[in-house]
């Protein structure tokens, strides 16, 4: 029986990532806490691992009840810890020094801010298929895998690619549920120069990405549909999610079913 065996909510954009037991559901579709702020230049764009690779460099830990980041800058002697709320100059300062120019932290508490925001609910990816894709990558763990990927849901109790039935030719959702949310699969997410990147120190894997898509298109499944893939570096599932799941809970643990599709 395929079940939800992890969730990982990433408060700031582009930053590490936290585990959770449970996960409420917001209005917008998004996990609460999940990418929640963001970092921004003095021109308005986002500072994030796709066009500063640098930001890789930086370890964050969250107290989310506590509303606290832990921040390890390189080099530093020690944990810097800011109150995402109150102390958010200071944190500007730090993140500023760091970059080496000046940078904002942003809230979204609606829907935070995800790279898709017509799909902006969790992203689903199956444990088997992180550890399949690992191993095209001599030298690359699953978990490593996983930092890459920056998936919000993992299912496990599958095979690899199980998630590939969650989306359908491209226009239709597809109706699925982890325990009693309601989810619908869109399309599979297509990837960025991030997963090519060592999440740790930023430094690119070898024909990351041309590897990816040639084993990634040997390996499609004959029964997934066809349309969604205008290139194969795509892997996990964009979803959205209807109003009648807002306010409920993802638990570690829920059985995940899919549901009879309208035609």
């Amino acid at each position: 029986m395929p079940y939800l065996a992890k969730i990982l909510v990433y408060p700031v954009k582009s930053l590490d990532g936290v585990e959770v037991e449970n996960a409420g559901v917001l209005a917008s579709g998004a996990l609460q806490y999940d990418r929640e702020f963001a970092i921004f230049d003095e021109q308005g764009k986002f500072v994030n691992a796709k066009r500063h690779a640098k930001i890789h460099l930086l370890r964050a830990q969250f107290a989310l009840f506590n509303r606290t980041i832990s921040l390890q800058i390189p080099d530093g002697d020690s944990q810097q810890i800011f109150h995402l709320d109150d102390e958010r100059q200071a944190l500007e300062a730090t993140l500023s020094d760091f970059f080496g120019f000046a940078v904002t932290f942003r809230q979204n508490s609606l829907m935070g801010f995800p790279d898709d925001t017509s799909a902006p609910g969790s992203t689903v990816i199956s444990t088997a298929t992180l550890a399949e894709v690992a191993s095209w990558f001599p030298g690359l763990s699953v978990d490593e895998m996983r930092r890459r990927m920056r998936a919000n849901i993992e299912i496990d109790g599958v095979p690899a690619f199980w998630e590939d039935q969650l989306f359908s030719e491209q226009g239709d959702l597809f109706s699925f549920q982890v325990g009693d949310v309601h989810f619908f699969g869109v399309k599979p997410c297509q990837r960025c120069i991030v997963p090519t990147r060592d999440s740790y120190l930023g430094e690119a894997y070898p024909n990351f990405q041309k590897i990816f898509a040639n084993q990634r298109q040997a390996t499609l499944p004959d029964w997934v549909a066809s349309s969604p893939f205008n290139h194969f570096y795509r892997l996990s599932v964009n979803t959205q999610l209807p109003p009648s799941s807002s306010g409920k809970i993802l638990q570690i643990g829920d059985e995940v079913n899919t549901l009879p599709q309208e035609n």
